[in-house]
């Protein structure tokens, strides 16, 4: 019979090789068995939100932070949960105290922009994701979503320089080039958007 550790490493290593439905079977069985680790209910929550299951996602992640309140990847997912079932003020609560166990959480910071963004708050959106950004200066998806927030807000300039930026770090991006594209007509650079 497999020890705890035995599951959780063989669970972990299916889930970060991509094979999903052993990872599942892995996650299931250490929680039938009765054991209790924040981290398996954490990435069992993960992959049941990831397959639209999100209400029994909530249910494990809430797991997760009742067995340890500060693990702030639980509450970020959480919070991206509460998004998707639109409790977007319990979101941003979650989101913040990931932020708060995990001041460098660049994912964090740049999620929470994006729900400013879809709520209409421009403003806390692009200090939010400019703080993604200022931890983590590579990730491309922060570029992109704070050039379409100051596309929003009518700064084209500032957005452009963001969407190369989105570009430059990950090319195959079709759409930053659709957006970008946007933009130069918005500044009537027409050739350029061609």
């Amino acid at each position: 019979k497999p020890s705890k550790e035995q599951i959780i490493n063989q669970a972990f290593k299916f889930h970060s090789q991509g094979n999903i439905k052993e990872a599942i079977r892995y996650y299931e069985f250490f929680i039938n068995q009765g054991f209790s680790d924040h981290r398996i209910f954490a990435n069992y929550g993960g992959i049941l939100k990831d397959i639209g299951k999100n209400n029994e996602a909530e249910l494990y992640i809430r797991k997760a932070i009742d067995i340890k309140p500060d693990y702030a990847p639980a509450h970020y997912n959480l919070g991206n949960i509460l998004v998707a079932l639109g409790k977007t003020q319990e979101a941003i609560y979650y989101i913040h105290k990931a932020i708060k166990y995990q001041p460098n959480f660049a994912e964090a910071y740049l999620n929470l922009g994006i729900i400013f963004k879809d709520n209409g708050k421009p403003r806390e959106a692009e200090m939010s994701i400019r703080k993604a950004i200022k931890i983590s200066p590579d990730l491309a998806l922060a570029h992109y979503n704070l050039g379409n927030v100051l596309k929003e807000s009518g700064k084209l300039k500032e957005a452009e320089l963001s969407i190369e930026k989105t570009i430059e770090l990950m090319p195959d991006f079709a759409d930053s080039y659709y957006t970008l594209a946007i933009i130069l007509i918005n500044r009537g650079k027409l050739k350029d958007a061609e």
